[in-house]
């Protein structure tokens, strides 16, 4: 007896015009649910981390200057996976239904017979403008607006745009795909009356690090976006609302716009440091080098938990070993209650936060978030003859244990996490750094650091890589770290944080240093 496939279904799903804070919620559930994924250079790739790791990924756009691969091949491979019963994602960048030829491969699915769903975006057309500041419709300068696309098919036989209709229409034109074509355009509207004052903005990687607005007016705009070197992708605005540029630029004018900046904390932990940067124009680029995952065995904490009352303090050093820690103690078949007698510590405000969550409140924290404070502060308390548990990961500085039982205690470390090197695509990141597309490079830890200089080819490699990007760390210790490896530190905060971190590297882009800091004394 042979089994029936299962059908497929093939999403085709609106990915925005570049900034990843602009795919929809349902695009994001439909790319957690994909065995294949097929995208276009126009959509960010940093939406398939949302995929699942097994995920198929398949590039199917182009290259630099080459040429798309034929829509028929695409057409073909979507009807082949969604027939070997996967859920596929097309993802496309704006929307999938204006100038994405979404329309060309629904018809492929449709005649197949294959389920398919569309996914709106944010279209490029609306999105794009906004970013430069510029609305695409006024109350008063413009009530309507028109889309119009600036590549017509190579097959027609003569254009079939309206070029009277279009130079005399009221309102904002908006071309999509019409950089190359740009003399073309104005040359038309110009011979169909459009007054040569008219302002023009064309918008070149619109929402992302890389936006370039060149403003002008029909009759200087192919001047001035040639001196530019101006290239595809871009927008192409025409109209009254141009002039509101002036007023209304908010991307461009953040402290970090145009900054592309590498985060290499683990992918779980970067979320807040990403939300930083990006809130301040940076386009955070997460290329982590350490993946959190469990130790080998869990005895040992589990025997720990289970003579918990022997213990006078009980020492977090990071915020991850906080939720390992707390699920033994559940798995153990006990609460918070079992901590009561325990005075807590954690080693800076992010870790005490996190035992906030878990309904538990430190009772110290130290001013030096490092092991060197919670040396200080455990030695003003007076631990001599006390015995301290430390959860922590399988490898770590051993300078905290050592210390404390130089001052009397009985320590156990017990290990409840443990970091690895995950799968980072090396290849597009060395390219991003050779191209000078990078403007600082971030570290959280030491361990981020060795990772970093180990994956990217050892310390003589990395620097020749990093010569001319920013490094920045966490606090000293990390900081010595990068240097033992031949890195020039210009960026630490004075406090071992994320928000301090972030900030940092706000103040260093704004007032356009270039110091190196000091890491000791």
């Amino acid at each position: 007896m042979t089994t029936q496939r299962k059908p497929g279904k093939v999403y085709l799903v609106g990915a925005g015009p570049g900034d990843p804070g602009l795919l929809t919620l349902k695009g994001k559930e439909c790319l957690e649910q994909a065995d294949v994924v097929l995208y276009d250079y126009l959509a960010n790739p940093v939406l398939l981390q949302y995929a699942p790791a097994t995920a198929q990924r398949l590039y199917i756009g182009r290259r630099g200057r080459g040429q798309y691969q034929d829509q028929a091949d695409i057409n073909r491979l979507l009807v082949e996976r969604a027939k070997e019963g996967k859920v596929v994602v097309r993802l496309k960048g704006g929307d999938p239904f204006v100038f994405g030829r979404g329309g060309e491969e629904a018809e492929a699915m449709a005649a197949a017979g294959i389920e398919f769903e569309i996914v709106s975006g944010v279209t490029a057309a609306v999105a794009v403008p906004a970013y430069a500041g510029i609305p695409v419709t006024h109350r008063t300068l413009a009530s309507m607006v028109t889309f119009v696309t600036g590549h017509e098919g190579p097959t027609k036989p003569a254009t079939l745009l309206e070029w009277p209709k279009l130079a005399n229409v009221s309102g904002t034109l908006v071309f999509m795909m019409g950089m190359k074509n740009l003399a073309s355009i104005v040359a038309h509207l110009l011979a169909e009356g459009r007054a040569s004052d008219t302002p023009v903005a064309a918008i070149r990687w619109g929402t992302k690090a890389d936006q370039q607005t060149i403003v002008g007016s029909l009759a200087d705009i192919v001047d001035k976006t040639k001196a530019a070197q101006l290239e595809p992708p871009t927008v192409i605005v025409v109209g009254e609302v141009v002039r509101l540029r002036g007023q209304l630029n908010w991307f461009e004018i953040k402290p970090l716009f145009g900054k592309r900046i590498v985060l290499t904390r683990a992918q779980e932990q970067a979320k807040e440091f990403s939300q930083l940067l990006a809130a301040s124009g940076a386009e955070p680029v997460e290329v982590p080098t350490i993946q959190i995952v469990p130790p080998a065995s869990w005895q040992a904490i589990d025997d720990a938990i289970i003579r918990l009352g022997t213990y006078q303090w009980l020492i977090f050093t990071s915020v991850n070993g906080v939720g390992p820690f707390m699920d033994r103690l559940q798995a153990a078949g006990k609460d918070a209650r079992a901590l009561a007698h325990l005075r807590l510590c954690a080693i800076g405000p992010r870790t005490a936060q996190e035992l906030k969550t878990h309904g538990l409140t430190a009772d110290l924290v130290p001013a030096e978030f490092q092991a060197e404070g919670v040396i200080a502060a455990l030695a003003q308390v007076g631990i001599r003859g006390n015995r301290i548990l430390i959860p922590r990961a399988e490898v770590a500085r051993e300078i905290l244990p050592k210390q404390l039982r130089e001052l009397g205690a009985v320590v156990d470390v017990i290990p409840v996490y443990r970091t690895v090197v995950p799968a980072v695509d090396v290849v597009l990141l060395t390219q991003q750094l050779q191209d000078g597309r990078i403007a600082a490079l971030t570290f959280t830890s030491s361990s981020t650091v060795r990772n970093f200089v180990e994956l990217f080819g050892g310390p003589e490699a990395v620097k020749g890589l990093v010569g001319q990007v920013v490094i920045a760390c966490i606090g000293p210790i990390t900081a010595r770290t990068a240097e033992e490896y031949g890195l020039t530190v210009t960026i630490m905060p004075t406090e071992n944080t994320v928000p301090a971190l972030a900030d940092a590297i706000v103040k260093h882009f704004s007032e356009g240093t270039r110091v190196p800091v000091s890491t000791h004394g």
